[in-house]
C-alpha cells in the first residue's frame, strides 16, 4: 500500500510535468517557426511478485512442485526520461514582406549574439540604420562572408540561399564579380544556413533559439532545402491535439490521485482496525 502511495505519486510528477510541456506548445502556437516539444516517460523496472508463505518447495510421489507460484509484475512507477523537439515543417505563410524569409526543409539561419553564434528558424527579419540585416531581437544575419548589409528594396534573395542586389544601386563593386555575369544584378553574399546530424539534442535558448551541444554535433550544410522570400514558417503545433493532449494529462493525473487517496484509505483500515 505504500509503494502504492509512492506509485501514484511518481505518476503524477510526471503528468505534470507534461502538462507544463503541452500548456507551452499551446501558448507558442502563434509564433513563427516554433517547434513543439514532446514528453517521453520511463517506467521503474517492475518487480515481480511470489507467494512468499510457503517454504517454496512441495513434496509429492512422483516429484516436487514450486509452493511459491510466480504471481505476476508489479508497477514501480514512472519518470519523465526526455523532453524534446520535434522539428517537423511547419506551413509557410505568404506575408510579401521582402524582409520574411522561410526555410522550407532542413536547416537553420545562423545568427550572431553576444554568446555567439545562435540558430533560428523564425525569418522574420528587418535592417537598421547601417544597413544590417537583424532579426527583430537585434541579433545581425550572419551570411558566409559574414555580416549582412543591404539596402531597403534593393535585394532579392534566391531559394539556394543567394543575395542579390542591382549592380546600380551598390555603392562598391563586387570584388570576384564575373562581368559577364548577371550584367543588371550582383551576388552579394549567400545566407549562412546550419544544419545538424542529430537535431534533437539541440538546446533551446531565448526566444526561438537554439545552439548546439556536443550532442547535436557540428554545423553542417544542409542537403535540402529551399528559401522563400515574402513568406513566414508558422509552427508546427497542432491547437487539436494539443487540447487532446490536456484532456488526457488530466484525466490521467486524477487517476493518479484516486489510486492515492485509495491507498491512503486501506492503510487507514489496515492501522486501526485490523491492527486493532
Amino acid at each position: 500500500m505504500i509503494r502504492g502511495i509512492y506509485t501514484g505519486a511518481s505518476g503524477m510528477i510526471s503528468q505534470q510535468a507534461k502538462m507544463d510541456v503541452t500548456a507551452n506548445n499551446l501558448a507558442n502556437v502563434d509564433k513563427t517557426a516554433f517547434k513543439k516539444d514532446t514528453t517521453i516517460f520511463k517506467a521503474f523496472p517492475d518487480m515481480i511478485i511470489r507467494r512468499i508463505n510457503d517454504d517454496g518447495v512441495g513434496i509429492v510421489p512422483t516429484g516436487s512442485y514450486d509452493s511459491m507460484p510466480y504471481v505476476g509484475k508489479l508497477g514501480t512507477g514512472v519518470e519523465v526520461n526526455e523532453v524534446f523537439t520535434q522539428f517537423e515543417q511547419g506551413s509557410l505563410q505568404r506575408t510579401e514582406n521582402q524582409f520574411d524569409l522561410a526555410l522550407e526543409g532542413e536547416g537553420f539561419f545562423t545568427v550572431m549574439t553576444e554568446k555567439g553564434e545562435r540558430y533560428i528558424r523564425n525569418g522574420s527579419f528587418t535592417i537598421n540604420d547601417e544597413g544590417i540585416l537583424m532579426t527583430h531581437n537585434g541579433n545581425p544575419v550572419m551570411g558566409e562572408n559574414g555580416i549582412i548589409r543591404i539596402q531597403k528594396h534593393n535585394f532579392v534573395v534566391r531559394e539556394n540561399g543567394e543575395i542579390v542586389v542591382n549592380r546600380d544601386l551598390l555603392e562598391e563593386p563586387v570584388v570576384g564579380q564575373n562581368e559577364n555575369e548577371w550584367q543588371d544584378q550582383v551576388v552579394i553574399d549567400k545566407l549562412k544556413i546550419a544544419d545538424f546530424e542529430y537535431k534533437r539534442h539541440l538546446k533551446k535558448e531565448g526566444t526561438s533559439m537554439y545552439r548546439e551541444t556536443e550532442e547535436s554535433g557540428p554545423a553542417l550544410p544542409p542537403l535540402n532545402l529551399k528559401i522563400h522570400q515574402g513568406f513566414l514558417e508558422k509552427s508546427n503545433v497542432n491547437v487539436v491535439r494539443g487540447m487532446v493532449d490536456m484532456i488526457e494529462v488530466q484525466r490521467s493525473y486524477e487517476a493518479n490521485q484516486k489510486s492515492i487517496q485509495t491507498a491512503d484509505q486501506t492503510l487507514g483500515k489496515l492501522i486501526s482496525e485490523v491492527g486493532r
